[in-house]
């Protein structure tokens, strides 16, 4: 496989900036713009965008599966601290593995965009998931000692809010990059971010009622924040499994940078340029609602 070197994403005009922009003809859902935003939007934007979601899902996975979080050498010259995380007991074995690997390529995902932007990577941003999650519980009503790295379950929910968002991420994402091999890159983590969201999907199916039931909250609560269109569906739908959310048309969602960002903010309220789980805010262009 040819290495990307880094430094050189194509400069380019975006006129309708937003991950989703390129597929609202087809999805039915309206690019969401900004007046106040750069009209010279660049592609190493994009990516730095997408490295601060890269590092919240590294830092996740590790911390659930190893204890610990990314090293010096990964974070940045000034990375942000990291608040809760602790290593998971797998009752599972087989769900212990998915996890492990799970952690390994969001990490994988960490290391290619810095190595890709070089001098341009942005520094880990502050990450709280002591203040994310609980806020998430509460909204989806999952008790206020909701712990996601307090057992297997919950772990795995918690990583189906950040795949499910990655996905209807990337998916616009791929669409805006013009240059080939990042088109292709871009194409390739869609790609394992969306065999993410399947296992996580498809393992809290295999719970049964009660994952269900949370799984569907989460998404709810997701959908209420995210914007006014329906892009979220939970994992069962009229009497049936839903592991694959998508169009009519079985085509995966996209939403903009604004959208995403309400979410990791948890707020529903434009402008905002940090809360949730980035306390002081992303790293980068792309970081207000």
């Amino acid at each position: 496989m040819r290495v990307i070197p880094s430094l050189y994403l194509p400069r380019r005009r975006v006129l309708q900036f937003g991950f989703g922009a390129v597929l609202a003809s087809t999805t039915g859902f309206p690019a969401v713009s900004r007046a106040d935003e750069p009209a010279d939007m660049q592609d190493e934007d994009i990516f730095q965008f997408a490295l601060n979601l890269e590092y919240m899902e590294a830092e996740y996975y590790l911390r659930g599966t190893t204890g610990k979080g990314i090293d010096d050498s990964d974070a940045g010259a000034e990375p942000g601290p990291v608040t809760g995380g602790k290593q998971v007991s797998f009752d599972t074995p087989a769900i212990g593995e998915f996890m492990r690997e799970v952690a390994e390529n969001e990490l994988a995902h960490v290391r290619f965009y810095r190595k890709t932007l070089g001098d341009q990577a942005v520094s880990r941003p502050a990450i709280d998931f002591d203040a994310g999650f609980a806020a998430v519980a509460k909204a989806a009503g999952l008790g206020e000692d909701f712990d996601p790295f307090g057992n297997e379950m919950n772990f795995v929910l918690g990583g189906m809010l950040f795949e499910d968002v990655g996905v209807t991420a990337y998916a616009g994402a791929a669409t805006v990059l013009k240059n080939k091999d990042f088109l292709a890159a871009a194409a390739g983590i869609l790609a394992v971010e969306a065999y993410h969201m399947g296992m996580a999907r498809s393992t809290l199916y295999r719970m049964g009622e009660q994952a269900w039931e949370a799984a569907n909250a989460v998404s709810d609560a997701r959908d209420k924040i995210d914007g006014p269109e329906d892009k979220d569906q939970g994992m069962r739908m009229d009497g049936k499994a839903n592991i694959v959310p998508s169009t009519p048309d079985a085509i995966a969602f996209t939403r903009t940078p604004e959208e995403v960002l309400r979410i990791v903010y948890l707020t529903d309220q434009a402008g905002a340029s940090k809360g949730g789980f980035y306390p002081n805010g992303m790293n980068g262009v792309i970081k207000s609602t």
